[in-house]
């Protein structure tokens, strides 16, 4: 009894020939020939009496009738169908960046890329790869270099050429070496720079694990991002195509307060030494009395001792400023001096 075929996969292939095919059927065993119309199949093997894998030979665009010979007659015939095979072509990578690392699935938009053999990233072979359809493959990029990495797709009809849309860029991880200032008040709202290497396409700078909604990449070793708000230690990292960054220390410290001031008068002129009760004082960066910046000494976290300048008399505001912000107003009030 000659030998039958109900199914081949898959059904259709390049005329340049190489399609891998899987034929399924019964009586197989002791195939002797397997034909693509009149035309013997470049290699094939039996697998069982119901399987064989054949290779498709070169062919021209159109049906042919495939059909399985051996000792007890020709089988039936199942249809494959030569296809012109098209130099693929890419006209997107998404997304077009990653880390050095690899890893990235990225995937590829064109045509012709049906039955496509190999995708390479700068000739090396992407660590794996799906062709999804002629027009679409997904592909996970291998490790590679700082820089732009030509993508290819091989397919029977041969390999894309190199174009603009073509490009994968590969991204050093990003580092970060200082931050300033390194403090910043509890409410959030402080201008801090970063400075730092591959720092470009930053897409997000986290404190702690609160995204901070404002920042601008001024160059590669430079970002400037407003604080959201936060409370304690919150290490700044930043996450660019080439992976998240090393942490950076931030502390946030609540705005100062002013409870006291002694005494809370005195003379006209320069010279009293007056001392600031409040809290949050430690990292005082200006006193005030008015708009008169003045001499002063952080005593401890609670206390500043701070020399009143020569002014009107009158009552004057106190002021003191830290990273975190400027306190509330106490009052202190100038009394002239006496005359006879």
């Amino acid at each position: 009894m000659p030998p039958t075929l109900s199914a081949i996969n898959p059904p259709q292939g390049p005329t340049t020939g190489g399609t891998t095919v899987t034929l399924t059927g019964s009586g197989l065993t002791g195939a002797t020939a397997v034909r693509f119309g009149s035309t013997p199949a470049a290699s094939y093997t039996v697998n069982s009496a119901t399987q064989i894998t054949a290779v498709s030979p070169a062919g021209t665009a159109g049906a042919v009738a495939v059909t399985v010979t051996s000792p007890t007659g020709t089988s039936n015939a199942v249809t494959f169908t030569y296809v012109t095979a098209v130099v693929p072509v890419i006209n997107s990578l998404a997304p077009n960046s990653g880390p050095t690392s690899g890893g990235t699935s990225v995937t590829i938009t064109g045509t012709g890329f049906t039955g496509a053999t190999a995708v390479n990233f700068a000739g090396t072979p992407a660590a794996s790869f799906t062709v999804t359809s002629g027009s679409q493959i997904t592909a996970v990029a291998p490790p590679g270099s700082p820089g732009g990495a030509a993508v290819t797709v091989t397919a029977p009809g041969g390999t894309s050429s190199t174009s603009a849309n073509a490009y994968f860029f590969y991204a050093a991880p990003p580092v970060l070496n200082a931050a300033n200032p390194d403090q910043g008040s509890t409410a959030g709202g402080t201008l801090v720079t970063l400075s730092g290497n591959s720092l470009l396409n930053a897409s997000a700078v986290i404190f702690g694990s609160t995204n901070a909604t404002s920042f601008t990449v001024v160059s590669a070793t430079q970002i400037t991002v407003t604080t959201p708000p936060g409370t304690g230690s919150s290490p700044i990292t930043v996450i660019t195509p080439g992976g998240t960054s090393n942490p950076i220390g931030f502390a946030y410290v609540a705005p100062p307060t002013l409870t006291s001031l002694v005494p809370s008068s005195g003379p006209t002129s320069a010279g009293m030494v007056v001392t600031l009760t409040g809290a949050n004082l430690a990292t005082a960066t200006t006193v005030a009395f008015g708009t008169a910046a003045v001499a002063f000494t952080v005593v401890s976290n609670t206390q500043i001792t701070a020399v009143a300048p020569v002014g009107a008399a009158g009552p004057v505001t106190v002021t003191v400023t830290t990273v975190a912000g400027t306190s509330a107003s106490l009052t202190y009030t100038r009394v002239a001096t006496p005359s006879i």
